[in-house]
């Protein structure tokens, strides 16, 4: 006798349930309910059809109904919406467009009905200009209003996979777009240092990025806008809005069924996929899972996990006995050019569980770095202190997802570090190297494994005690002086067995180089001489990158036509700020300020270099597919070799060759003519050789501003003092001047964070840390203080007369672009680390403030 199945819900669970099931049971009665017009459709690939990557729709649909009822004699009930299960009797209730309400029996069930966007109750959430992104109808939508002309600028808010991938192809659609997140990173798979490589490609192709934004409303803005109304009371307007905030399982109708829900609603399934109903089978991105590496229990939304789990289903009920065995999560993205894919336990996972882990970056070349187009790829993984792989992350131009896939099959056989340096991975100089970026993986892994060497991550450089080690730098003079991690000594690696004499080997060595590789070779020296050494895992490469923020949004001019960001009040459009000026980072080394968009950077021509001459390469450089210094090395020899006035052209894959060679530039005195990004990574300079006596300020893109700026000294940490400093640095922002503030000593108590944070300090840092006031609302007055009942009055006064508070303040100025630098040397000696900062604020000395006050007009000590 047949079996009368029925499947609630088609794409890829359904589908592929009914499709197998039909292929094992010819006589099998299946009939498929969707409530929708569409069974199977690409749901991945929805975003790409609005940037034209997909440009025929009908591209998009996988399976039609037609299609199913030919090849598989299924019948298929689309615009049926199954609104009831009753288990007992083994029916279902369905709301048909054609057959209006009614029941279906059957023998066995399978519900894959998916998920759907979350949409917050909160006003404004059914403004028309608001959409979603799940199916065809809601993709079409978005299509309409980007190409009939209606739309010029987009916020997209969430920065899960979904948010991402609409923000490229809204600006592949040339849209203005705004990326707003609620968490300080995009991605949640990815740990923040991988993540935000990604968010700075997205930056540098001129999206907005906005993180750690809570979303409180939305209103009507002029004739067809929207207003995106923000916590902290600031109102961004776009023409539209896209909801991309999470996913929530589509099981409201299954609410007092008897079925087993989790507590997010997911349904509860066994390995079989059975539910608590042994003739009732679920699927996809409704089901809870079993996490693979751990064993807990999960939710996966992945198209590759449904597929295999609606095989599964259709494979119990035909007899087989499949299983499955949990979800491990692998997963990859495309953000413009660069790919970032990840598979197993993510470092933030395994601190949330507990679990003991050791983790390593690496950053090897795409393929042999010999053969042309190579790039270089930032590869993560997690292991435990046995070496069993938990997880891997990886990001990259090229064979990202080639090397997470080998690992994510080493994950599924439990394979250990070990293991992936024994891997024999197809090799050919156009495709890999030798010795694959996986085996490099395992290599350094194994290492720490076997106690052969010892790491540290970038974000353990804040429990650093600078009294009991030596932070030391590794690499040339060169790209010491480029840039360096604060507070750290300058040995290079070549010339260390001759310079031991000067480490003291009573304190523990805190090595870096670029990406990793010679602060290996440098703590195997150190080591081998009797010094407790540790090497930075990925290098000033990886600290640099997990320091990105992104830049902040302009404020409104008033200019009529409507960009997606804006400032407080109304709903008030703003056009694009101009191209920002050239800055240093925190430690007074050379970086250049990002730009909104993708246009190239061209620095004025030298009045010597003739249209003839400026037009004309008289050298080129390939350094693509070597890592960094690698490019800046070889730019510099090659400089070095032309005479003045003359050009060279050098093409990199070094990702942050994009940011390193426009600091090299100012600190060489060269011009930086052209600098702009090409397919597969490649990043094109043209420089152009000055005498120092011949460079003009306006030849380097370090060079003054032509704007006026100002620079502030906040000694003081009095309430009245810190008051006035940020109501005068305000207003010289909003004038349009570059303002930067350099806290120091007392100054630093009104850029600390309330909240007590968890890092080592010594006895006399202690002893600051109970004497001082801790962030801004703790600040007494310089005069009048009354017991600390001057400050509140000083505040009520504020409140009443409508002046904004000291906070508010603060948030305006770093809103409005100033630069916040606490000093180093004042943190050092009262004990105040990094982290009980305010988050917008970057670590200089004294040579950065002079190198700031330097190129400012207007300087003040407070």
């Amino acid at each position: 006798m047949s079996k009368k199945v029925l499947i609630v819900g088609g794409v890829a669970g359904g589908a592929s349930a009914a499709a197998r099931l039909r292929r094992l049971d010819e006589q099998a009665e299946i009939i498929m309910f969707e409530k929708g017009p569409y069974i199977s459709f690409a749901n991945c690939g929805l975003p790409y059809y609005i940037g034209g990557s997909i440009a025929e729709r009908e591209r998009l649909l996988v399976q039609t109904p037609e299609g199913m009822r030919s090849r598989f004699r299924i019948d298929v009930r689309t615009q049926s919406e199954v609104i009831a299960v009753d288990p007992d009797k083994r029916v279902v209730q369905v709301q048909s467009a054609d057959r209006g309400l009614y029941e279906e029996s059957y023998d066995d069930l399978i519900l894959s009905p998916g998920a759907r966007p979350v949409v917050p109750d909160m006003p404004g959430k059914d403004l028309p200009s608001i959409y979603t992104v799940r199916n065809i109808p809601d993709i079409d939508k978005i299509k309409e209003k980007v190409t009939s002309g209606g739309a010029r600028s987009a916020i997209v808010i969430g920065g899960g996979f979904i948010g991402v991938e609409m923000v490229e192809n809204l600006i592949e659609a040339g849209l203005d777009t705004t990326l707003l997140e609620g968490n300080d990173q995009l991605l949640a798979p990815f740990d923040p240092e991988m993540a935000a490589s990604l968010a700075q490609e997205m930056e540098q192709h001129g999206v907005k990025l906005l993180f750690s934004q809570r979303v409180q409303g939305f209103r009507p803005a002029g004739e067809s806008g929207i207003g995106v109304e923000l916590a902290g009371g600031r109102v961004l307007s776009a023409d539209l809005v896209i909801l991309a905030i999470g996913v929530t399982p589509d099981t409201r109708f299954l609410q007092g069924s008897g079925i087993e829900l989790g507590p997010r609603g997911h349904i509860r399934v066994n390995e079989a996929m059975q539910t608590n109903f042994e003739h009732i089978y679920a699927v996809g991105d409704a089901v809870e899972v079993q996490d693979y590496v751990h064993g807990f229990t999960t939710a996966v939304p992945l198209a590759g996990p449904a597929n295999k789990q609606g095989r599964i289903a259709a494979d119990r009920i035909a007899g087989l006995d499949t299983v499955y065995k949990g979800t491990q999560g692998t997963s990859v993205i495309k953000v413009f050019e660069l790919t970032g894919a990840s598979t197993g336990s993510s470092e933030k996972t395994l601190k949330r569980l507990g679990v003991d882990y050791r983790s390593v970056i690496v950053h090897p070349s795409s393929h042999a770095s010999y053969y042309p187009g190579a790039s270089a790829i930032a590869l993560k993984l997690l292991f435990s202190p046995e070496g069993k792989v938990l997880g891997a992350q990886a990001v990259g131009y090229e064979g990202v997802e080639k090397r997470i896939d080998d690992i994510a099959v080493a994950i599924r056989f439990g394979g250990s570090v070990g293991d992936l340096t024994e891997l024999e991975l197809s090799y050919a100089p156009p495709f890999s190297s030798a010795k694959d970026p996986v085996n490099m993986a395992g290599y350094a892994a194994e290492n720490i494994v076997a106690g052969r060497a010892r790491n540290f991550s970038y974000d353990e450089l804040a429990q650093r005690n600078p009294e009991q080690s030596i932070l030391l730098d590794v690499r040339s003079e060169l790209e010491h002086r480029g840039g360096r991690i604060p507070g750290s000594v300058s040995i290079p690696v070549d010339e260390l067995r001759d310079r031991l004499h000067e480490l003291d080997p009573s304190k523990e060595i805190w090595a870096y180089c670029q990406v990793g590789l010679r602060g290996y070779t440098a703590s195997q020296i150190l080591r081998q001489h009797g010094f407790d050494v540790r090497n930075l895992s990925g290098g000033y490469k990886t600290y640099r990158q997990a320091r990105f923020k992104p830049a902040p949004l302009p404020e409104p001019t008033g200019d009529n036509g409507r960009g997606s960001g804006g400032g407080s009040g109304e709903a008030l459009p703003f056009v694009e700020a101009a191209s920002a000026l050239e800055r240093q980072t925190s430690n007074g080394d050379a970086q250049p300020a990002r730009s909104g968009s993708e246009a190239p950077l061209v620095s004025a021509k030298p009045a010597h270099l003739t249209s003839e001459s400026s037009g004309k390469i008289d050298r080129e450089l390939d350094a693509r597919g070597l890592s960094c210094p690698g490019p800046l090395m070889q730019v510099k020899k090659a400089m070095d070799a032309l005479e003045n006035g003359q050009t060279l052209r050098v093409q990199a894959s070094d990702p942050g060759f994009y940011e390193d060679i426009k600091a090299w530039a100012g600190m060489a005195g060269s011009s930086l003519l052209r600098l702009e990004r090409g397919q597969g990574g490649t990043i094109e300079a043209v420089l152009a050789k000055q005498d120092a006596k011949n460079v003009s300020v306006s030849s380097s893109p370090l060079a003054a501003p032509a704007d006026p700026a100002s620079t502030m000294v906040v000694f003081s940490g009095d309430l009245d003092k810190a008051i006035a400093s940020f109501i005068i640095a305000n207003g010289a922002a909003a004038s349009g001047r570059k303002v930067t503030m350099f806290f120091t000593f007392w100054g630093l108590n009104v850029i600390r964070k309330p909240e007590r944070q968890k890092v080592s300090k010594s006895a006399m840092g202690r002893m600051f840390d109970l004497m001082l006031p801790r962030s801004s609302r703790k600040l007494g007055l310089s005069r009048m203080n009354m017991m600390g009942a001057g400050p509140k009055m000083i505040r009520g006064l504020m409140k009443n007369h409508h002046v904004d508070s000291l906070e508010s303040l603060i948030r305006s100025a770093a809103e409005q672009g100033v630069e916040l630098v606490a000093c180093q040397m004042s943190m050092d000696l009262m004990g105040i680390r990094q982290e009980e900062l305010m988050d917008e604020v970057r670590i200089g000395g004294v040579g950065y403030y002079l190198g700031q006050a330097s190129m400012a007009n207007h300087n003040l000590f407070i």
